[in-house]
């Protein structure tokens, strides 16, 4: 490839994560590749729910970026901006310090935020979910409402801690309420005084039908599923406002609650748009080969990236992990192209299907277009994650295994304050941010309010 250039690639998701991989073993050392992230692992966001339903440990969704990658350096930090004219990236470490780095080609990979809906009060008392410490926390949250309904004497403060409410019910939105429905139903066992409290789950998306994504077959299996437990789903229908009591719904219901889980749905991040480049939607205007137009030297790809559809002509691809991980390898192999080896490829794929796991052998899937539930889908489901992840495979196969044979250990950890999860549209992680001081009442069994105490599979 020619004398040692650098090509930094921002994001360590499924596209960044990819693209650093395969370009390491393309170039074994001939070029210098920077990683910039600000965490120190990528997050497999498909098991996620898993780890707020206490299936799984949070190290065993977290991958470290750290490994045996020829010529790869990691920095952690988050980028702040792109100098183009000067080919030179800013960005704050960990610690808030600031530093520069050129480069000679850039991977733009930053992924997406969560996306907020001009809703009152939605940003002050919903819960986010698109990190790990948003799981955490989420599962703490849970666990203590069930503890403080126990707790209590009055009936409706009784109701309103028992009953959760999930908006968005696309892929991370369904498994989320499928998922913690199963745990809450679990914690009631073990406390006789709420043995006839109902937990009520709520899930409600303005689409027509749950996971829109999906064949109709499938969103009806699924909605089968999660009717028979007792869930509560409502289609057309949203969120009108939410306030400390409770939520306000669009038909006009008032449902008390101290749950509000917010899974609507991402955007690309805002640091797309701060480039100054072209964009569709937030999203980086590239070709076919994943180069933005007017700059060879830069790349994007994942949800960061609208990179035209050569199967449907006029579209551009989904955000989802599928494709973000693919295009993180094309991306790699044609910046190895434009140091001379191998070819540049367009990039063309389509979908092979997706796998939504609705928790204990509830799962619906439809691998390479063939439509399955129960058992067959949730095989397929756990085999497509294991066979995705790139780490930490025994572990999870041990820990689905383990809860199948054990009870479910159901204590809050308390190791994430509210004042630590915000719900943020501007950064899907927040790796750094404090917990309440020592001594502060821990706001995890309240709503937050903003300026005070403040997804989904796809093989």
């Amino acid at each position: 490839m020619g004398e040692r250039q650098r090509v930094v690639v921002i994001g360590g998701g499924f596209a960044g994560f990819t693209a650093v991989r395969t370009l390491s073993r393309i170039a074994k050392g001939a070029v210098e590749i920077v990683l910039i992230n600000p965490t120190d692992y990528f997050l497999y966001l498909p098991l996620l729910p898993e780890v707020a339903a206490g299936i799984l440990d949070a190290r065993k969704v977290a991958v470290p970026l750290a490994g045996d990658y020829p010529g790869v350096r990691y920095l952690l930090a988050t980028a702040d901006s792109v100098d183009i004219e000067a080919r030179r990236v800013k960005c704050t470490d960990a610690e808030g310090n600031h530093r520069e780095l050129g480069y000679d080609r850039l991977v733009v990979a930053v992924g997406s935020v969560n996306k907020l809906l001009p809703v009152p009060g939605v940003a002050e008392y919903a819960h986010g979910f698109r990190s790990i410490v948003e799981a955490l926390y989420l599962r703490d949250h849970l666990i203590r409402q069930v503890e403080l309904a126990d707790a209590s004497d009055d009936p409706e403060e009784r109701a309103a801690r028992c009953t959760f409410v999930v908006v968005g019910a696309g892929y991370t939105g369904t498994e989320v309420a499928a998922q913690g429905q199963l745990l809450t139903n679990a914690l009631r066992r073990h406390r006789p005084r709420l043995r006839d409290q109902p937990m009520r789950w709520i899930l409600a998306d303005i689409a027509p039908r749950i996971l829109p994504e999906l064949d109709e077959r499938l969103s009806r299996s699924a909605y089968r599923t999660l009717s028979e437990r007792g869930m509560e789903i409502l289609t057309e229908t949203s969120v009108a406002e939410a306030t400390a009591e409770g939520v306000k719904l669009s038909d006009g219901e008032f449902v008390p609650t101290k749950s509000l889980i917010w899974c609507v749905g991402v955007r690309p991040d805002p640091m797309v748009e701060s480039l100054g480049l072209p964009t569709v939607k937030g999203r980086l205007r590239v070709d076919e080969y994943l180069r933005v137009p007017g700059h060879p030297e830069i790349f994007a790809c994942g949800d960061a990236a609208a990179v035209p559809d050569l199967t449907r002509p006029g579209e551009y691809t989904a955000m989802t992990a599928q494709h973000a991980s693919r295009q993180g390898r094309r991306a790699a192999r044609n910046i190895a192209a434009s140091y001379g080896h191998g070819r540049l490829r367009p990039y063309k794929h389509s979908d092979l299907g997706f796998v939504v796991d609705l928790g204990g052998t509830g799962a619906a899937a439809n691998p390479l277009g063939v439509p399955l539930s129960g058992m067959a889908a949730k095989v397929v489901t756990r085999g497509y994650h294991l066979l995705s992840i790139p780490s930490n495979r025994a572990r999870i196969a041990g820990s689905w295994l383990l809860d199948l044979l054990t009870p479910r250990q159901t204590v809050q950890l308390d190791v994430v304050r509210g004042t630590a999860v915000p719900l943020k549209h501007t950064t899907p992680q927040a790796p750094h941010a404090p917990h309440a001081p020592d001594g502060e009442a821990s706001k995890a069994d309240t709503p937050r309010k903003a300026g005070a105490s403040a997804k989904a599979g796809d093989p």
